[in-house]
Order: C-alpha cells, then structure tokens, then sequence
C-alpha cells in the first residue's frame, strides 16, 4: 500500500490538482524538497523492498492459516445396523493408515480371537441344548413322552420330518467341552465390564445374550487392562491378580487339550445337519473360527492380519478412536472415526455426531435378506438397512455432508446364493431376476441409489462400493479411493479448494 501511493505517478501535482495538498497523510508520503534524481531512486528502491517484505509477510500468516485448517482433524461417523461391519471398516483404516498402532496391538487381538473360538463352540452347545429341550416348537408335536433332558432324545422337524438323533458321542462332547464355558467367563472378566445385549420384548430370539464392552472407550480400554494385567504385580490384597496374569497360558494349554474334541463337535455330521435345520449358520457370523481351530488352539499363536479382522468384541454404545495418519494422501493428520452402535437401542445416540462431521460411511450388509433383526424378529434386515440409510439421507443437518455407502458382506452373498437361498423367495419385488452375486448385488444398490435421490433436502453425488471388509486387500484399495474423497469434501469445507 505504500509503495503504490509513493509511486511515481502519485506526485506533489496530483494532490494540488485535486485540492488534497493540505491533508497530513498527503505530506508524509509527498517526496523531501530538493530531492535529487538519484535520492528518488534510492527511496524508491527502499520503499518497494519495504513493500516485498511486507507482500511475503501476508504470504506466510495466509499459508499458516491455511495449514492450520488443514491440520484441522478429519470427523469420520461410521454408520449401518448392528453387524453390519463398522467395526471392522475401523480395523481396516487403522490396518491400513495407522500400521504402528495396528502392530503394537497384534498380540492382545489374541485374547479376543481365543474368546471368539471359544463362543463358537458354547454357541453350539447351546443350539443342541435348545434343540433336545423344545422338540414341540421343531414338529408341532407333545414333548411329554420325550426326555428332553439329554441329549439322545430323538426329535424330528418341520422342515424335513426326517429324524436327528443325538448319540452318545454327543453327550460326551458336551460334558467334555463344558468346562470352556469357565472359560469364557474368565475371558469376559479380562477383557473388561461385561454388558448383556437385550433382544427385543416382541419376539424371543434363539441368539444367545452376546457378552460386550461398554463403549467409553472400546476395546481400547479392554487392551489397557490386558496391559495392565500383564505387567501388575501380584499382592495379598488382590489374589485374583494372579490367576489373571496367567490366564493367557492357562487357557492356550487348555485349547491344545480340547482341540480334537472341538474339531470332532464342528466336523459330525448329525450336529451340523441340525445346525442347518435351526438356520443356524454359524459360519457366516463375526467371529468365527472354527475352520482354524488346529492353527489357533496352540501355545505358540500369533493372530494374522485377516484374524484380527475377522474378530469380534461387540460394544455398546459410541467409541471414538484417533488415529494418526502414517500413510496416505493425508499423512501426518489426525483422523477421528466413531463407530456407533447399530442397534435399536444406541441409535438414538447418533444425532449429537452429524454436527461438524466430514463423511459417514454408511454399512448395509446386502447378505442379511433373508434374516431378521435379533432385537426385533420381526423386522428383516435389510429393510432396516434401507430405512436406516433413507432417514440419514433426508436429514436436513446432513444435506451438505459427503455419505459413502459400503454394500457390504458380499462375500456371505456370494455363499449364501451358492447354498440355494433364492432371493425372490425374501424380496418380493426381486422378481424372477438370475440368482447370482452380480443381479443381486446390482439390484440391491439401485435401490439404496433411488432413496437418496428420492429422500435428499438437495441433490448430492451417489457414492457406493461392493465390499468385504474382512477382506483386506480389496478393502485397502476401496479405502485408498475413500480417503481421496472425503480429503477433497474435507478441502472444500475449509474454503481451500
């Protein structure tokens, strides 16, 4: 500014010609009497570098301004019903952004991947104690001359009237492998405060109550008290902190002795057919592990990658977790991911996050057509996902925020619709359109894609992915293509692009 009005097109003539000779300003900045060409010159040249230093002064408090909203932290809502998958969205991000992070916690997953194996097998357990205690709900017939109380009863079923019934080797199994549910509740007490789900009072669900961690700080603080377990001291005052420090050994040594008779209970036929009778498919849940009990039930386990993935801790309620970014386009930013809890009973909890968030990714799990919510049997499961994923797309406090949706579980489709389930005999508009992943998968998001247009307060881009995400790989790329999203949504928000 100064140099402009010291010009040399400012001249003493100029404020005469225009009556301003008499005005301070006008006489501070006129040139000295008697100024000689070369003082000029020099005066000049002092007053333009004068007017450099002051132009990249203004530079440098702009580009810190715009550096600090930059820094400003990226706010990802995690979104979608219960099982639906944000949890381990969350895992991958960490997996894939926060590698330190994600290597430092590899060896406490193994409690939780332990503790899943081990509800695996009592999950059974309880099915076949169901299945021998209510054989009048399986055939419509009296269980009065029926000893329901073991399990050599013989039963039979609706669905095919053929008979099941449990031998002697069966009991055997159970007896034996009661002492895992011990266990269990060892695990549950390490792992932190137990919190039993509620299933909805319309309809009794035959899921087991699933133990959980409240959610103030996630499995985060179930971690910290491993930590803590591991390296505490044992005093007189607490006795049991002891036998919790070697916990941990005590119950690997115990897998290895239960192994074959874990392998043998997972692998009889009789126990699988009347898995399948009770739709139960245990191997399409969070948290599986059967299928690698020989490489899991031993001392010298180290979870992998997909394990870590692949478990579950349910937690109720909303955890925010922090990761530094050490990866990726935003290297060196701190991302906030909040994964809040799906069921009925936590999603009123929802509407405090949407303000200031810069993306949700919303989770519906297209494989749940066929499956009803286990707080509410009543409802199917994915007609929740797409009423979940219209309310969120008519909020008016959201009408400006980028939302991704993961049509996730593909994997389980696939499986699903290559054991036979016919998704026209659960979706009606379905039609008679081919059975196979790609119809499916495509007829499921065309639908998701018309709420949004359909339910919108303004339009917005339709952003939309097949994923897995216990898949890492596939999962990594999607990621990758998310986060360039979300930094350019998150650019924009801050006035910089």
């Amino acid at each position: 500014m100064v140099a402009s009005l010291t010009s040399s097109r400012l001249t003493p003539m100029f404020f005469t010609r225009y009556g301003h000779d008499d005005d301070p300003l006008t006489r501070a900045l006129a040139p000295p009497p008697g100024e000689t060409p070369a003082q000029r010159a020099d005066r000049e040249a002092l007053e333009l570098a004068s007017q450099r230093r002051s132009d990249e002064i203004d530079d440098e408090l702009r580009r810190e301004k715009e550096t600090e909203r930059k820094k400003k932290p990226v706010k990802l809502l995690l979104l979608g019903q219960s099982e639906s998958g944000k949890t381990a969205t969350l895992k991958n991000f960490q997996l894939k952004f926060a590698g330190n992070e994600w290597r430092a916690e590899r060896d406490l997953w193994r409690f939780v991947i332990v503790f899943n194996l081990i509800r695996n097998v009592t999950d059974i357990l309880d099915e076949m104690a169901a299945y021998a205690a209510r054989p009048a709900l399986l055939d419509g017939s009296s269980s009065e001359s029926d000893d329901a109380s073991t399990l050599d009863s013989f039963f039979t079923t609706r669905r095919s009237g053929s008979p099941i019934r449990f031998k002697d080797r069966h009991r055997l199994l159970r007896t034996r492998l009661s002492p895992l549910r011990q266990i269990q509740k060892e695990l549950e007490g390490a792992l932190g405060n137990a919190a039993i789900e509620v299933n909805g009072d319309s309809q009794p669900s035959h899921k087991p109550n699933e133990f959980s961690i409240i959610a103030s700080h996630g499995w985060k603080s179930a971690f910290d008290k491993l930590k803590t377990l591991r390296t505490q001291p044992v005093t007189e005052s607490q006795p049991s902190m002891g036998r919790l420090k070697g916990l941990e050994e005590d119950i690997l040594e115990a897998l290895e002795d239960y192994l074959e008779d874990i392998v043998s209970l997972w692998n009889d036929p009789v126990v699988r057919e009347m898995l399948a009778r009770r739709r139960t498919h245990i191997e399409d849940t969070p948290g599986f592990f059967l299928d690698d009990v020989r490489r899991i039930a031993r001392r010298a386990y180290v979870p992998t990658d997909d394990d870590i993935l692949r478990s579950r801790l349910r937690t109720l309620g909303v955890q925010e977790h922090r990761f530094v970014f050490q990866e990726g386009l935003t290297k060196g930013r701190e991302w906030r991911l909040y994964d809040v809890g799906g069921a009925h009973s936590s999603r009123a909890a929802w509407y405090p996050y949407f303000d200031d968030v810069d993306a949700i990714i919303f989770l519906a799990p297209i494989s749940c057509f066929d499956e009803k919510l286990s707080e509410d049997r009543r409802v199917n499961r994915l007609e929740d996902s797409y009423y979940l994923w219209k309310t969120i797309c008519e909020c008016e406090l959201l009408k400006y925020t980028q939302i991704i949706l993961f049509l996730n579980k593909c994997d389980i489709l696939e499986a699903k619709l290559e054991r036979g389930v016919r998704v026209q005999d659960y979706v009606s508009s379905y039609g008679d359109r081919a059975n196979n992943v790609a119809t499916a998968s495509k007829y499921f998001q065309h639908h998701f894609k018309e709420l949004m247009k359909n339910n919108s307060p303004s339009p917005r881009t339709f952003y939309s992915h097949f994923t897995s995400v216990v898949q890492k790989d596939e999962t990594a790329k999607t990621l990758a293509v998310v986060e360039e999203s979300i930094l350019r949504d998150h650019l924009r928000r801050a006035d910089l692009m």
